[in-house]
């Protein structure tokens, strides 16, 4: 079953017109929610992520977007789907409708679908049997600046990135800015371990701002430690890493096992990782 604005249909009747923006210019967002047990994890900073997104493509945000509105409408399509009491990976689509050519016109209103599906893993693990090969993607590059950082639709060079990826037999690839400056993985973002000092790229570099990038950092900030640094990492300084990993809402913290010719280890890692367990079981 499917949610079309606030309308429960099922997935053969869920269908979007030739007209509308999202599939005509890309003119949507998304986001992508984990929620098990009815729990969506980290919603409050989905929900601001997602109207400060709206915000700056300057979208007429209808006045029932409120957090509890669109939660509720979550709950109810994972309820449909029989998900209610189990682990689902939900995503949440909001665009502006129809009518218009790049400049929307008075009839093009706001609209949203939400679909979701089962997930296999209620909590975050790592597996320690489990390869991450990776390495750069240098077809195109990303412009540096917040706008890039948006979760919209357009998502081109992650798809050509992630064909790539599986032509050559990689689990990923880094994704450049035009600066050449790594600013994340084709699904999530990056940290760099080197010693006690622990780095990601800023936004400002072009990275998606990351709900779960958040989450780390901040549990990063209690640890007295490291150092952390929101800083720009070039390729060279991706082989004298002692550690690197990605990081997204659906699989949390995946650790790098090898770029080119240099292995890494993940214990840093998994000590994240089970501190962001141990704040999740606080919040359940």
């Amino acid at each position: 079953m499917v949610n079309y604005n606030g309308t429960l249909v099922s997935q053969d009747d869920a269908k979007l017109t030739i007209a509308n923006r999202g599939y005509k210019y890309g003119d949507a967002l998304f986001e992508t929610l984990k929620v098990v047990n009815g729990k969506i994890f980290f919603w409050e900073d989905h929900y601001f992520r997602l109207m400060s997104s709206m915000r700056i493509l300057r979208m007429d945000i209808p006045m029932a977007f409120t957090m509890e509105f669109l939660e509720a409408e979550i709950l109810k399509t994972i309820e449909a789907n029989d998900l209610l009491t189990s682990a689902a990976r939900v995503r949440v689509n909001v665009d502006r409708g129809e009518g218009g050519k790049y400049f929307p016109s008075k009839e093009a209103n706001v609209a949203f679908n939400i679909t979701a599906e089962a997930h296999h893993d209620p909590f975050y693990t790592i597996d320690e049997t489990a390869s991450c090969l990776v390495d750069l993607y240098k077809d195109y590059y990303v412009a540096p600046g917040l706008l890039s950082g948006l979760k919209s639709n357009n998502k081109a060079i992650q798809v050509i990135g992630s064909i790539y990826a599986q032509e050559n037999d990689f689990d990923n690839c880094f994704v450049l800015n035009t600066n050449k400056s790594i600013i994340e993985a084709l699904n999530g973002n990056l940290f760099l371990v080197k010693g006690d000092k622990i780095k990601t790229p800023p936004l400002e570099d072009g990275c998606l701002k990351g709900v779960m990038r958040k989450q780390v950092l901040e549990i990063l900030s209690k640890d007295v430690n490291v150092i952390v640094e929101e800083a720009s990492i070039s390729p060279f300084e991706l082989q004298k890493a002692d550690e690197l990993f990605i990081t997204n809402v659906i699989q949390g913290i995946v650790p790098v096992t090898k770029y080119r010719k240099k292995t890494y280890s993940s214990d840093f890692a998994q000590k994240v990782l089970n501190k962001l367990n141990a704040k999740l079981r606080l919040l359940s």
